[in-house]
């Protein structure tokens, strides 16, 4: 394994896992919600480790165990599942935070943002990886990539703003409808009381977000962190004087974006092209 990643398992393995998961929860007499609120996570996640779609990291097979009275049978079957090399380590870090964090501010300017892409869209952008993935790695990777979502239906959401490079809305893979619903469902995420979305327009005469895409995230005790991704590799960034280089950054992309509003109209525009 390379130097930086962390093994991901297989995702034959990871639906074995989760059959044994649900096995012992049914017989512990537990609906999916009810451990799911034992375990202060969201149902969606159970469901997801039940059916393979999300691997079952070792913390949690050891509070599941105890929590089950499973004499640490599912500490060992994750211990002993058979690995294949997929997530940098700050990706996986990465989306941990994700899901705790009180606020999020993502600039992206090549694909729409992980959190807003439907489930077509995410599995066309994984087809066009080079070298490909297999069918299983698509299908795991873009199961993965559309649960993050449900950090956004939570009860206390965390508050989300979103500025988007208009190019990255006219980027032309997966079929027409395809594109169509990824536009529709971006204008319905859009409405979401813990969005705000804007678009910086393509024809815009200043632009500070020229280096790439980047994510701002505040973690619960108020700790200010930084992602970023490149063609090869991805980047935690949590010196402070890096940090709050890329929030003036991300807040000059803010002001030379579109309003929320405006924003809004724009993809209606759009919308009305398809």
């Amino acid at each position: 394994m390379s130097p930086g990643k962390r093994p991901r398992k297989n995702p034959s393995a990871m639906r074995m896992v989760g059959e044994l998961v649900a096995v012992l929860r049914r017989a512990a007499g537990l609906t999916q919600a009810a451990l799911a609120e034992r375990l202060v996570v969201t149902e969606s996640t159970i469901a997801a480790i039940e059916q393979g779609r999300r691997p079952l990291l070792p913390d949690l097979a050891a509070t599941l165990d105890e929590l089950l009275d499973s004499k640490g049978v599912l500490a060992v079957a994750v211990s002993n599942m058979p690995e294949i090399d997929q997530f940098p380590l700050w990706a996986e870090q990465y989306i941990e935070q994700e899901r705790k964090a009180i606020s999020l501010s993502l600039y992206a300017n090549q694909v729409l943002p992980g959190l807003l892409q439907t489930e077509e869209y995410a599995r066309a952008v994984f087809r066009e990886r080079v070298p490909s993935y297999d069918v299983d790695e698509t299908e795991a990777k873009t199961a993965a990539r559309i649960e993050r979502r449900d950090i956004l239906h939570r009860r206390v959401p965390p508050t989300v703003s979103f500025v988007i490079w208009e190019p990255a809305l006219h980027l032309n893979i997966g079929s027409r409808l395809m594109r169509e619903e990824q536009m529709r469902h971006l204008r319905e995420y859009a409405e979401l009381p813990c969005i705000s979305l804007q678009i910086l327009p393509a024809d815009s005469p200043h632009h500070a977000g020229l280096n790439g895409p980047f994510v701002l995230l505040e973690t619960a005790d108020h700790q200010h962190l930084a992602y970023t991704e490149t063609q090869r590799g991805s980047q935690w960034v949590a010196d402070r004087d890096e940090v709050s280089i890329l929030e003036h950054k991300y807040a000059m992309l803010r002001a030379q974006a579109l309003t929320p509003h405006f924003s809004l109209g724009l993809l209606d525009s759009l919308l009305g092209e398809q």
